[in-house]
């Protein structure tokens, strides 16, 4: 049995917190959990690395309940899905390899550009106009760069 008082809850309480905010975002939104859960860790002191190996495990969980909510569903675009994994998978493989192999000094500036690129996208595109499905071309190479990005910065 764990002994619940030996735990230091006020050393834990920022990390909880952080948690709770960056799932409150991805409930709300349906994304960014990893971005905020990342960028409120490395704030707390965290190295990047350690912020992103920490938000990867507790995400793995948090998706792998939406996903199997999605598939119980019929959500799912499963012949995207199957162009996606391996490329994504491997994009993925390759970001950690690189986030804890390569010097750490230049990463701050790369991951703040690739964010806020990112935050400029999709508030562009969340004004426009509703756009019709069509077939996705380069599935493979998005997903490959989709998983680097997202291993490499959160």
């Amino acid at each position: 049995m764990i002994d619940l008082s030996a735990i230091p809850w006020a050393d834990l309480a920022p990390f909880i917190i952080a948690g709770f905010l960056a799932q409150l975002v991805d409930s709300a939104l349906g994304m960014a959990f990893g971005v905020i859960a990342n960028s409120l860790l490395v704030v707390l002191g965290l190295p990047p690395a350690t912020a992103s190996s920490v938000t990867h495990t507790v995400e793995s969980f948090t998706s792998g309940v939406s996903g199997i909510s999605h598939a119980l569903q019929r959500n799912v675009d499963w012949p995207l899905f199957a162009r996606l994994v391996v490329p994504g998978i491997a994009g993925g493989l390759t970001g950690v390899w690189a986030l804890t192999h390569l010097h750490l000094d230049f990463v701050r500036p790369v991951v703040l550009v690739y964010l806020a690129a990112v935050g400029i996208y999709l508030i562009w595109r969340g004004a426009r106009r509703a756009q019709a499905y069509r077939r996705m071309r380069m599935v493979g190479p998005l997903g490959l760069v989709a998983g680097f990005l997202d291993s490499f910065g959160g």
